[in-house]
């Protein structure tokens, strides 16, 4: 049954009309206030239940629960003072003690091991409110820093007890230096940190026990970080998901105007339009959508445009809203030379995750 926008629903900024239709994201141009980047610095919606006791270890895998063990223990010795004494609680002249023993973790391990999860749960376990800890991945990280600054970052992130990296990306050798100089800070105030990571290309063994190279790249960092190692079967080798077919344009038109809280776009027109909202506002440019359509979908025409399109699949798979899609489907996307580059594992987990929405938008296209 078609249904139409609330007025209230228009972002365009236009005077709302009746049976609008559904929206457009390259109408929209989101302002977002730095408070809000920081405050949606959590587990995204789809970790929000996850914790501890509902992540399943393989038996046969007693890494897995060690892993368990290890990080609920970490999370426990996170609530009392933090450990520069800048805490709340500074009654007397003397500080707290610092706590002992490395202030950082990180989760080692192949896709599908439950890395995300378990750092998730790290942080719904740590005893602190939620103002006090951060979750974010590399790229959100980079994306604060840009746009609030070094300075800027390091004093709103100074205070917290816990900061959660996840998907650290080791193929951006700039960025690396940038986030591994914000992080030195961030210690020095007694920030715990804990983080997951992409492995460097060309890495023998890519995918699966990263911790030389991540050490490696973080340097001075090192120490402060113990590799926690997570036996487990890497499912990247299974290799990426079939794409499911692309429905026509008219049928993805058809099913945006009878979806409500949907947007309806052309995919080249949405690309130009990513090139001008910054990246750290492509969450905010999906608030209260409930479905994307595009019309038109076809291969990324350059590098730049394929990592701002990897931006938003991240946000859009964190939001879990459904993609339907007309033209190519999502795994020809990519060129070779991209898919054998450098950022070839951000182009697959892209791959993966606009299939995996794509197959969440199925049911909207009335049978």
């Amino acid at each position: 049954m078609s249904t139409s926008l609330s007025p209230s629903a228009s972002a365009s900024g236009q005077p709302p009309i009746a049976d609008a239709g559904p929206q457009s994201l390259c109408a929209r141009e989101p302002r977002v206030p730095a408070e809000r980047l920081v405050a949606e610095m959590v587990p995204p919606p789809r970790f929000d239940a996850v914790r501890f006791d509902t992540y399943d270890p393989d038996p046969a895998q007693p890494s897995q629960s060690e892993a368990v063990t290890v990080l609920a223990d970490f999370a426990a010795g996170l609530g009392g003072a933090h450990a520069s004494g800048s805490g709340k609680k500074r009654w007397f002249s003397k500080k707290a003690a610092a706590p002992t023993g490395p202030r950082g973790v990180y989760l080692d391990g192949g896709y599908g091991v439950g890395k995300t999860h378990l750092l998730a749960s790290l942080w719904h376990a740590t005893p602190a409110e939620p103002a006090l800890k951060a979750f974010g991945t590399f790229v959100e990280l980079t994306n604060l820093v840009g746009a609030l600054g070094f300075q800027q970052t390091v004093q709103t992130l100074g205070g917290h007890r816990l900061l959660c990296i996840d998907e650290f990306e080791l193929d951006d050798p700039g960025d690396t230096v940038l986030v591994s100089s914000l992080l030195s800070r961030l210690v020095e105030q007694g920030v715990a940190l804990a983080a997951t990571s992409n492995t460097l290309p060309g890495k023998l063994g890519e995918g699966r026990f990263a911790s030389a190279d991540f050490l490696r790249e973080i340097q001075g960092l090192s120490a402060h970080f113990r590799p926690l190692r997570i036996d487990g079967q890497d499912y990247r080798h299974r290799g990426l998901p079939e794409a499911p077919a692309p429905f026509s344009d008219e049928q993805v038109t058809k099913a945006a105007y009878a979806t409500e809280g949907a947007s309806l776009d052309d995919f080249p027109g949405l690309l130009e339009h990513l090139a001008r909202v910054h990246p750290s506002r492509y969450g905010a440019l999906t608030d209260g959508i409930t479905a994307v359509c595009l019309t038109d979908v076809g291969p990324v025409p350059d590098q730049s445009t394929a990592l701002r399109l990897v931006v938003l699949a991240d946000r859009l798979y964190d939001r879990e809203i459904p993609v339907l899609a007309a033209g190519v489907a999502f795994d020809r996307l990519f060129s070779d030379e991209m898919l054998n580059g450098g950022y070839r594992k951000k182009y697959f987990r892209a791959i993966s995750r606009l299939t995996a929405l794509a197959r969440d938008a199925k049911p909207l296209v009335s049978q």
